[in-house]
């Protein structure tokens, strides 16, 4: 697996990102940005599940409006976090708080694929957040705090690897 490590961030890309002077900056600044968006919007869902916001509106119609935002960012997140894990894969690979991250992220989807399951086909029913189902609550509280975490891991990462210089 270090080899294999090694080889991504022998890249010219990585290269790049970790040797020059303000690629890595503006890489993370676009990650930063994307999991704003995803985290927000995930957020919007998840409070409209507990009751807290968005009352007035369906959960069906509050996941049907912010969803495309979510996998968009989710998308832009991912790619730009490949490219700051390939500008120094073998570090972050070994770092802890990333391999959390990683976990959390996973969990975060079982999560997601589980409420889509079992729960979401019924959301139209659910008009007011007293028709809800305790479950479905249950599910969005789950997920607020699998972001915040992964969130929190995130930063953590930053302050145990030094960006490339």
């Amino acid at each position: 697996m270090d080899s294999w490590l090694q080889s991504l961030q022998d890249t010219a890309i990585a290269t790049a990102i970790r040797e020059g002077a303000s690629l890595f900056p503006w890489v993370e600044c676009v990650h930063v940005l994307a999991l704003t968006l995803v985290i927000g919007s995930i957020a919007i869902v998840d409070c409209r599940l507990l009751g807290l916001t968005s009352r007035d509106r369906s959960v069906a119609r509050t996941t049907a409006s912010t969803l495309p935002v979510t996998w968009s960012a989710f998308v832009v997140a991912a790619v730009t976090g490949g490219l700051l894990f390939s500008s120094n894969a073998t570090t972050y690979a070994h770092n802890s708080y990333f391999q959390a991250k990683l976990l959390l992220i996973a969990l975060a989807g079982v999560n997601m694929g589980a409420y889509h399951v079992f729960l979401g086909r019924r959301a139209d029913a659910w008009h007011t957040p007293a028709l809800t189902p305790v479950r479905a609550r249950i599910v969005g509280a789950i997920s607020l705090g699998l972001w915040i975490a992964i969130a929190a891991c995130g930063r953590w990462i930053g302050f145990t690897i030094s960006a490339p210089t």
